[in-house]
C-alpha cells in the first residue's frame, strides 16, 4: 500500500477548496452578467435611446472588474494541478488536460479579442459591430465554462476513456463522449443558467440600493426590469436543469444523492427531505436515525431520482454494505476485487521488466477482470466511501430553498415595476437590496454540493483523492495555503471597494466614454 501523508492531503484539499470558492465569487456573475450588457446594449441599439448607452455603460463597468479578478484566481486554480495534485494531472492528464486547452486557446481567446473591442471600441467602431463584439463576449464567457465544465464532468463520470497497463495513465479514446458526457452537459445548463440568475440578483441588489438612497431612479426601475424578467426565467430554467442534474446524479452517483438526502437505509416509494436537522452521531450501518428532526414529502425523492414513484432508491448503507435483493455489491468487495487489480497490475509491470511475456500476459489477463474497481483497491475499509454528510445535505437544501424564494422575488418586482409603485415598497427593497448576498450563498451552496458530494473520489470510482496528490511536505502547503488566504481576501477586498466607489459614482459619471 501506497505509504500517504494524510496531513498533507487535507491541507491540498483546503487549498484548492479555498481557491475554488473564492473563484466561483467572480465566475457566476461573469457568465450572467455579460449577457445582461449584451441586452442592455441590444435595447440601446435597436432605440437609440441615451439612457439605456448609460446603463450598459454603467453594468459593463462592474463587469470588466469582476472579469479581471476572475482571471487571476482561475489562472491560480490550473496551476494548483501541477503543485499539489501532480499524481492526478500525471494519470489523467491526457483527457483532462484537453478541454481545459480548448478552452484557453479558443472560448479564452474569443472572449478576450472582443472584449477589448467591448470597452475601448466606443466611438471607434460602428454601433451594430460593437453589440456584436459584446455578445461575442459573452458567448465566448459561457464557451469557457462549457470546456471547464466537460472537464469537472469527466471527474464525476469518467467516460470516452481506456486505461494504458503500460503507462498507468487513462487515456482518451472517445472524444465526443468526453464532451456530450450527461453529467458534463446537466453541469453546464445548471451552472450556466445559475449564473444568468446570479447576476440578476446583483443587478437587482444595487438598484434598489440607488432606490432606498433616492439616486438614479430611472436607471434603477429600468435596470431592476430587465434583470428581473431575465431572472424569472433563469430561474425556471434553474428549476428544469436542477430536475435534471438530480436525474443524472441518481444514475451517476447514487452516494451523492442519498447524502444530500441523509438516505440511509434505501427505500421503495421513498420520500423528499423537505427541511430537517441531522443527527450529528449517525454513523453508517448503526441503528441511529439519521434526523432530529424532519420534514418529509412522499413518494418524490423516488419520482426525482427514477422517474417513478414506486422505485427504488439505494441509501447510504446499501451503497456501503451492499444490497442483494436489489443486487448492489458493497464497497467491501469492491476494495477486495480493487486490491487484486493492483497486485496484477505490479506483477504485469514486473513480468515486462524480466521480459517474461507469458507472465506478463497472464498478469494482464487477471488485471483486466478487476481494472474498473482499481481505485477502490486504494481504499482501508469500506465507510472511507462516504462523503461528509452534513456538508452536501445543509447545503443543498439552503441551495433550493434560496431557488425556491428568487423567482417569487423577480415576480413580485416585476408587478411593483409595473404598476410604477417599486419606490413605495419600503418592505421589498431591503429584500432586493441583500438578494445579491443571497445569490451569493446559493452558488457556494452549489459548489459544495458538487464537489464534497463526490469524496472521496478525485475521479469517480476510478482516482482517490488521497491518491491524486503530490509528494510534499504538509508544511509547504500550509504555507501557501495561508499565502493564497491573504491574497484571495485582498483581492475580494479590492473587488469589492473598487465596485463600491463605481457604484457610488453612479451611471452619470466615471464610465467609459
Amino acid at each position: 500500500m501506497v505509504d500517504i501523508d494524510l496531513s498533507m492531503v487535507n491541507w491540498a484539499r483546503a487549498q484548492f477548496a479555498l481557491t475554488a470558492m473564492y473563484h466561483w465569487i467572480f465566475v457566476p456573475l461573469t457568465l450572467g452578467l455579460s449577457f445582461l450588457c449584451a441586452f442592455f446594449e441590444s435595447i440601446y441599439v435597436r432605440t437609440e435611446d441615451k439612457q439605456w448607452l448609460t446603463i450598459t455603460k454603467f453594468w459593463m463597468t462592474l463587469f470588466g472588474i469582476n472579469f479581471a479578478i476572475g482571471v487571476a484566481t482561475g489562472i491560480i486554480l490550473e496551476f494548483e494541478f501541477g503543485t499539489n495534485w501532480s499524481n492526478y494531472s500525471w494519470i489523467v492528464g491526457d483527457i483532462f488536460g484537453a478541454p481545459l486547452a480548448i478552452e484557453g486557446i479558443f472560448a479564452f481567446f474569443l472572449e478576450a479579442t472582443f472584449f477589448a473591442v467591448m470597452f475601448f471600441g466606443w466611438n471607434r467602431v460602428s454601433k451594430k459591430f460593437h453589440l456584436f463584439s459584446t455578445w461575442m463576449v459573452a458567448v465566448g464567457s459561457n464557451l469557457s465554462a462549457v470546456w471547464i465544465l466537460v472537464a469537472n464532468g469527466w471527474m464525476q463520470n469518467p467516460v470516452g476513456m481506456i486505461f494504458n497497463p503500460e503507462t498507468a495513465r487513462f487515456e482518451m479514446n472517445n472524444f465526443s463522449e468526453v464532451v456530450f458526457n450527461p453529467v458534463a452537459v446537466s453541469k453546464f445548463v445548471h451552472t450556466s443558467s445559475s449564473g444568468f440568475l446570479f447576476a440578476s440578483l446583483f443587478v437587482l441588489s444595487i438598484s434598489c440600493w440607488y432606490l432606498i438612497r433616492g439616486k438614479h431612479l430611472q436607471m434603477a426601475k429600468k435596470s431592476i426590469v430587465v434583470a428581473s424578467v431575465f431572472g424569472l426565467l433563469s430561474s425556471s430554467f434553474v428549476a428544469f436543469t436542477g430536475d435534471e442534474s438530480a436525474y443524472v446524479v441518481a444514475r451517476k452517483q447514487p452516494m451523492k444523492l442519498a447524502a444530500i438526502e441523509g438516505l440511509y437505509k434505501g427505500q421503495t416509494k421513498a420520500p423528499i427531505v423537505a427541511a430537517g436537522i441531522l443527527n450529528p452521531d449517525k454513523k453508517p450501518g448503526d441503528n441511529q436515525e439519521p434526523f432530529l428532526v424532519e420534514i418529509k414529502i412522499p413518494y418524490l425523492l423516488s419520482l426525482l431520482a427514477n422517474r417513478s414513484f414506486n422505485s427504488f432508491v439505494p441509501g447510504i448503507d446499501d451503497l456501503v454494505y451492499g444490497n442483494e435483493e436489489q443486487k448492489i455489491e458493497g464497497v467491501a468487495s469492491k476494495i477486495n476485487k480493487g486490491k487484486t487489480a493492483i497486485n496484477d497490475l505490479a506483477l504485469f509491470k514486473q513480468a515486462r521488466k524480466e521480459n517474461n511475456n507469458k507472465k506478463a500476459e497472464s498478469a494482464l489477463a487477471n488485471f483486466k477482470k478487476n481494472q474498473e474497481y482499481m481505485g477502490y483497491g486504494y481504499l482501508n475499509k469500506p465507510e472511507e466511501a462516504v462523503p461528509s454528510i452534513a456538508i452536501p445535505y445543509y447545503a443543498f437544501h439552503i441551495m433550493v430553498a434560496l431557488g425556491t424564494l428568487f423567482p417569487v422575488m423577480f415576480a413580485v418586482f416585476l408587478f411593483y415595476a409595473f404598476k410604477d409603485s417599486l419606490t413605495r415598497q419600503k418592505w421589498l427593497l431591503p429584500l432586493g437590496l441583500i438578494s445579491g448576498l443571497l445569490g451569493l450563498i446559493a452558488q457556494e451552496s452549489g459548489w459544495a454540493v458538487a464537489e464534497v458530494g463526490r469524496q472521496p473520489w478525485a475521479i469517480n470510482g476510478l482516482l482517490p483523492v488521497k491518491i491524486a496528490t503530490t509528494n510534499l511536505a504538509a508544511t509547504n502547503v500550509q504555507i501557501t495555503f495561508f499565502m493564497f488566504l491573504g491574497i484571495f481576501t485582498l483581492l475580494l477586498l479590492a473587488e469589492i471597494t473598487i465596485m463600491l466607489k463605481q457604484i457610488s459614482i453612479g451611471p452619470e459619471e466615471g464610465v467609459l466614454k
